[in-house]
């Protein structure tokens, strides 16, 4: 057994003691919230939100990006149970930022081994073999962070699935404060919205989606 899994085992064990009530709690996010963050690991979003179990929906993935599945998430969230209010947070000194598409599938090609962090950024210390299937990924790289938090608030406020009514809120977090900092043109982004334009094919009439 390697010494991280019996670690995680052993904090599961102490953990699971003191569970009490805690398995009594409903499946909907009681405080009616989700997050959309990045899984760095510097980021805590129960700490930095103020969340206890059973609070809020939180959704990681690189980057905290409004990727597909993000979106999914998002939709189950609301829909099935039922969150009124989104957020957007990114945060600074994120990975995302130190490579582009281009880079990191130049590196898959060479090797599947960790690649190594440079002045010059991400470079491969592997052997090989690699694979080309890197190429076919959209890997949603950071080229403006504060852009991408607008951009990321916009797909999400314009995608046909996401009513009007939910606000989505764009913030970046600070890894050296620990502070949420907002992105204003974000939040007037993903503002509510009492109506949407909906096109319907083959016809010219508007309806509006609430």
């Amino acid at each position: 057994m390697s010494t991280v899994l019996s670690e995680v085992l052993a904090a599961n064990q102490e953990y699971a003691t003191g569970f009490g009530s805690k398995g009594e709690l409903a499946l909907p996010p009681a405080r009616g919230f989700a997050i959309l963050t990045c899984m760095d690991a510097r980021l805590d979003p129960a700490k930095y939100a103020g969340l206890a179990e059973g609070d809020a929906h939180v959704i990681r993935n690189a980057g905290g990006r409004a990727s597909d599945d993000a979106i999914r998430s998002l939709v189950i969230s609301y829909k099935l149970l039922g969150t009124k209010e989104w957020f957007v947070i990114h945060h600074t000194d994120c990975g995302m930022e130190f490579f582009t598409d281009t880079v990191i599938r130049g590196l898959l090609e060479n090797s599947l081994d960790t690649a190594a962090l440079g002045e010059d950024g991400f470079y491969d210390v592997g052997t090989g073999p690699g694979s080309s299937e890197g190429n076919y990924i959209d890997w949603l790289t950071v080229s403006h962070r504060e852009q991408a938090v607008v951009e990321d608030v916009r797909r999400i406020r314009n995608h046909p699935l996401v009513p009007g009514r939910i606000p989505v809120y764009g913030y970046v977090y600070d890894v050296r404060s620990g502070r949420l900092i907002e992105v204003p043109d974000a939040t007037r982004e993903g503002a509510v919205r009492s109506g949407r334009r909906i096109e319907v094919p083959d016809a010219t009439r508007e309806l509006s989606a609430r």
